[in-house]
């Protein structure tokens, strides 16, 4: 397996390798997904979802003009969260 072979030549336990690759794939995805939060909350004000939420029901922003990022950030809050606990998991 390709693990393996790799592995042995890096002088390192498969189980290692696959743990701290993984550690690293997860970590690079939660960069990727917090620099595109970064983007929304900037874009409107806000530090999160719920206070994008709050905005629109105040009626700050129209919820047409905030309905695609709406449910982007939603999304993407709640697919860091789990990558987060993932993380935790490694």
């Amino acid at each position: 397996m390709l693990i393996e072979q790799i592995a042995q030549k890096l002088e390192t336990e498969p189980q290692t390798l696959e743990r701290d690759s993984l550690r690293l794939y997860v970590e690079r995805k939660i960069r990727v997904i917090e620099s595109e939060l970064l983007r929304l909350a900037h874009k409107y004000g806000v530090q999160n979802v719920t206070e994008l939420d709050e905005m629109i029901r105040q009626g700050k922003y129209h919820e047409d003009e905030a309905f695609e990022d709406y449910f982007e950030f939603d999304s993407l809050e709640s697919e860091r969260d789990t990558l987060v606990s993932v993380l935790e998991s490694l």
